[in-house]
């Protein structure tokens, strides 16, 4: 096959977005459109490549990072403008360039070698990928011979009644020889009702000139292009499709795909089972035989074999082995959370290690801690970590207990195999095996309330 380059456009503005941030950064399944097509072309074995920029260039430009080749089309005249902005890059290159739309980011890598590869096999000058829809309204429209052969192609606005009901559509995806593409390219022309330079010109410029046009027909999904908030839904539906079709293939149990949102970039182990309305984003890694919802959210963090998270938020965080998170559990950033342990109803943790086997079952809040093995913390214990200004640490020693409704004020240490007794307020530092009390002694009043007149009869 002929050495191959690539050309991913995405200067667009995307006006109908109504947003602030530029079309091709917009999201899908926690991936930036504009990051599903490069990786497509560099999967394809396509290395050499360059992204047309534009509207808010500097925020692309910085997205996309230093590795990823960038040109920029000052003004948005058309995408035959925008390929002319690429002459630099495809001057002194012999082979094949695929040009790709940057929002468009459901095609995948085997779609761009298959055409690549069809493209060289056949000795095309140009081959346009295309798909046969129901509804063609707003896309181009392929128009062949009476052999079948492309003729051209014609915008949707430019095109006669006739050849609106044509249903194969142009994606917007070609293959092109690079010294033919240069050719055509000073020959186009912006005369049409757009005003713009339309690459789909250079089709019928190389057919004129005798060149032969291939067409390979794919999977319309594959070329939707986002132009809208409804359609940036409308490719997620399909995306979302795609990855939990996908972990279910590896051996993940996902129980109702339809409510259940996972990103991209997540791995999940076999024999977990993933419950209905349960959100896993960002660069999440989840093990084997992981019970996770229902309705529950983790993000960002680690996940390792055999926990359970039902009903609980996880972020920024580590879950280690068999430990159990839930109900109603809220693990905020910074948290490492250890083997076999318990964090019941209602409890946050932020920022703390937990050791391993340790217990925290419900209504408890530890934040800027370092918990111990082995520990017990009774119902309502609280890590006072604030003063006002600053934040203060807690440190408890292995199979230390914490009795209910106790208040560790930091910074403070509990040590190894300590006790504190319920409803205390700790302010010093605790030794190991002992004791601590502080509340102030039960004093019990006869006839208090009868002498206040306050005695219900």
């Amino acid at each position: 096959m002929d050495s191959c380059y690539g050309i991913v456009l995405a200067a667009g503005e995307g006006k109908r977005m109504k947003s602030k941030l530029p079309k091709v950064l917009h999201k899908i399944c926690g991936k930036a459109m504009i990051d599903y097509v490069t990786d497509s072309i560099k999967s394809a074995g396509v290395n050499d490549f360059v992204v047309v920029i534009g509207h808010g260039k500097d925020i692309v430009k910085s997205h996309l990072g230093s590795e990823v080749k960038t040109v920029e089309q000052d003004r948005q005249l058309g995408t035959g403008h925008a390929v002319m902005c690429c002459e630099d890059f495809l001057k002194g290159k012999d082979g094949v360039v695929i040009v790709l739309a940057g929002d468009a980011p459901l095609i995948n890598a085997n779609t761009i070698s298959n055409v690549l590869q069809y493209h060289s096999l056949n000795g095309f000058s140009t081959t346009i990928l295309t798909a046969n829809v129901e509804n063609p309204k707003g896309f181009g429209r392929i128009i062949r011979d009476n052999d079948g052969n492309v003729e051209r192609i014609v915008e949707d606005k430019d095109a006669t009644s006739d050849e609106r009901k044509v249903k194969e559509i142009n994606s917007g995806t070609y293959c092109f020889n690079i010294s033919e593409l240069l050719f055509a390219l000073k020959k186009i022309n912006n005369n049409n009702a757009q005003g713009e330079y339309y690459l789909t010109d250079v089709i019928e410029i190389l057919k004129k000139d005798g060149k032969k046009i291939g067409a390979y027909v794919s999977d319309f999904t594959e070329f939707m292009g986002v132009n809208s908030r409804v359609q940036l839904y409308e490719a997620g539906i399909v995306m979302k499709e795609r990855i939990n079709k996908k972990l279910m293939e590896d051996g993940v149990t996902i129980i109702d795909p339809l409510s259940t949102y996972i990103d991209a970039s997540v791995k999940i182990g076999k024999d977990t089972v993933v419950y209905p309305n349960t959100i896993i984003e960002g660069n999440t890694s989840i093990g084997e035989d992981c019970i996770i919802g229902p309705n529950s959210r983790i993000a960002n963090s680690i996940i390792e074999n055999g926990v359970e998270c039902q009903y609980s938020v996880v972020l920024e965080s580590i879950i280690k082995c068999d430990a159990k998170i839930g109900p109603f559990a809220y693990i905020r950033p910074e948290s490492e959370i250890g083997k076999k342990v318990k964090i019941g109803d209602f409890v946050e943790v932020k920022k703390s290690k937990i050791g391993d086997g340790t217990k925290v079952p419900h209504l408890t809040y530890v934040g800027d801690a370092q918990i111990g093995e082995g520990c017990n913390l009774g119902c309502g214990t609280i890590t006072v970590n604030y003063d006002g200004t600053n934040k203060h640490n807690t440190i408890i020693g292995d199979k230390s207990f914490i009795g209910c409704n106790t208040n560790l004020v930091a910074p403070v240490k509990i040590g190894n195999n300590a006790y504190v007794a319920a409803g205390s307020t700790i302010t010093d530092d605790v030794p190991d095996g002992a004791l601590a009390v502080a509340r102030e002694k039960q004093v019990n009043k006869e006839g208090w309330v009868e002498k206040r007149g306050l005695w219900k009869k």
